[in-house]
């Protein structure tokens, strides 16, 4: 079983465009239930890319409450490009109307110019050409459903996972892509940055070669600032705009594709799909569908709401409006042959595989096992995790990609197991009580301490079992108890008693500690040693009574030997005289 796929580069080798910074990422999984290709692995407790799962649609840096986003920077690369010799054309996607807040593409080529650009142009002249190839396989009549492929995060995202649509897929290049060839016809030695608000385009831009670099409307504005450069400032001053008509100025908007087409070629209904997984939806059900033209856009509201774009009042509805006015504004100007001369706009998708681990049926039992799911009725796919169900979680932490602890009723249902055993189990009575002094939680010895013998307590009042003054005192003073002695008449058990308040859970936390034998033990001791005492003092009475009596006896035979021996020294002396 493969445990570990982290790091691995993307399906072309190319770097990360997209990852999460550091951040407060802890266990929320948000970024990895909205991902529609479940390329985020869980790392350290940290979300990751997983680079040849992602399409880049972008959808999770919009998830991220930390607003975590990291996408790849080509501002350094850019400013070089600038630098040299060689002049840079800009091809500009058409929802800058949008972003900077201008409706002139001319004010916008002078902003650029402004910050070294040798020109620039709308990349709706290359949408443009992209429509006609449409167009053109459309009457041809070779496809039963035909599904565009302006929005490279679709494309990738076909290629991966959905290969029963890769045969609906149109084999034409995107309008970045088309527009940078027609650009190579006329500015063959130019070097070509395109500008717009989506992640992709950065990856299509390197696998494709024809685009020197790839700047987000972020990274543009950012260059903008230092330079001190304003779109919006430039509107003030007069400006030529353009004003050749050009439907393709709709791509950015929700059926703008479908917009672009001056007739609609027959047999087909045109329908547009915007959001990742609605996308998902129709692709799942592509075989069951005929006669479908499918505008699909990864990101809800298509173009105007990319990853990238930049934040304006009224959000994506006033940015939608936005594109139709700058579309509209000169219609009827009468179309003109596109620039350049006639490159192919023609290419080949192929089938991607990120190759990963494909676990056994045993192995994804295992996996289950671990968390508790021993049986299907345990797999409640909750999607707590980010993953779609229990079995999808399981393949994986066979890949590397997620770990058993992630799966949040588990985790919590062992915590709670576990908290549940160590309070029951407790050599100690525990008692948790809240701010109006119920009980919350009580463990079997400390219903024996205070002879509680009801088998349903939790919610009463602790007044109906005992006397909770300790606990109202330690409440209402905010202070804690430590190791209080107690006499629980009732069980006629000594009691050390010791309060915590929790104040961020209003909640009084109390462990009893039974002393009972301690005291008990202590009595006796006492007893003793009064008894001891006692007997001790009748000892020495005793033994001063046995002393006094012998001296007494003493005094008097001494006193009768005195007198004894003084009549014998008297007698003798008489004797001696005489």
């Amino acid at each position: 079983m493969r445990q570990n796929l982290s790091g691995y580069k993307g399906l072309a080798g190319m770097a990360g465009y997209l990852d999460f910074r550091d951040a407060r990422c802890k266990d929320c999984y948000k970024c990895l239930r909205g991902c529609p290709a479940k390329a985020i692995e869980v790392v350290g407790r940290h979300a990751k890319i997983i680079e040849k799962r992602c399409v880049l649609c972008g959808k999770c840096t919009r998830l991220c409450p930390q607003n975590a986003k990291a996408v790849h920077s080509e501002l350094e690369k850019a400013e070089r490009l600038l630098a040299a010799p060689a002049g840079v054309i800009a091809s500009v996607a058409p929802s800058f109307v949008t972003s900077f807040g201008v409706r002139d593409f001319a004010l916008m080529r002078l902003a650029l110019g402004k910050i070294g650009f040798a020109d620039a142009e709308e990349t709706a002249v290359g949408a443009r050409a992209v429509t006609e190839e449409y167009r053109r396989l459309l009457v041809s009549g070779g496809y039963r459903n035909f599904i565009t492929s302006s929005c490279p995060a679709v494309n990738t995202m076909i290629q991966l996972y959905y290969p029963a649509a890769l045969e609906f897929l149109a084999p034409v290049d995107s309008p970045m892509t088309a527009h940078a060839k027609l650009l190579r016809v006329r500015y063959p030695d130019a070097k070509i940055i395109f500008i717009g608000p989506c992640i992709a385009k950065k990856k299509e831009a390197e696998e494709g070669g024809i685009i020197d670099c790839v700047l987000t409307f972020e990274e543009l504005n950012e260059m903008l600032a230092k330079k001190g450069v304003v779109p919006s400032d430039i509107a003030r001053i007069k400006a030529d705009g353009d004003t050749e008509e050009n439907p393709a100025r709709f791509y950015p908007i929700s059926r703008g594709i479908i917009k672009s087409f001056k007739e609609y070629p027959s047999g087909y209904e045109y329908v547009a799909v915007d959001g990742i997984e609605r996308c998902n939806e129709v692709l799942k059900n592509i075989g069951s569908l005929s006669g479908m033209f499918l505008e699909l856009n990864s990101c809800e509201y298509a173009c105007v709401n990319g990853p990238c774009a930049l934040s304006a009042p009224g959000g994506a509805v006033k940015a939608n409006e936005d594109i139709r006015i700058y579309a509209k504004k000169n219609e009827g100007g009468g179309a003109v042959k596109l620039p350049g001369g006639n490159p192919t706009l023609l290419c080949a998708r192929k089938r991607l595989r990120p190759n990963e681990y494909v676990p056994t049926e045993r192995e994804i039992r295992e996996i289950l096992a671990r968390t508790g799911k021993r049986v299907e009725s345990d797999e409640l796919n909750c999607g707590a995790c980010g993953y779609n169900t229990c079995r999808e979680k399981a393949w994986a932490v066979a890949n590397g990609y997620a770990v058993t602890e992630m799966c949040v009723p588990y985790m919590r249902e062992r915590a709670e197991s576990m908290s549940y055993e160590i309070i029951q189990n407790s050599p100690n009575g525990i008692m948790l009580l809240d701010g109006d002094f119920h009980i919350t939680e009580i463990n079997a010895k400390a219903m024996e301490l205070f002879g509680i013998d009801e088998k349903s307590v939790r919610g009463r009042d602790a007044g109906d079992f005992f006397n909770p003054s300790d606990f109202v005192i330690a409440y209402d003073k905010g202070e804690n108890v430590y190791k209080k002695k107690l006499y629980v008449h009732k069980t006629a058990r000594h009691v050390e008693l010791t309060i915590v308040i929790l104040s961020a859970h209003k909640v009084l936390f109390g462990v009893m500690k039974d002393i009972t034998a301690e005291e008990n033990y202590n009595v006796r001791l006492n007893s003793v040693k009064l008894e001891t005492f006692a007997i001790t003092d009748e000892v020495i009475k005793k033994q001063m009574r046995v002393a006094q009596e012998i001296a007494s006896l003493l005094g008097e035979t001494t006193a009768e030997t005195k007198v004894a021996l003084l009549k014998l020294k008297k007698t003798i002396g008489k004797d001696g005289a005489d």
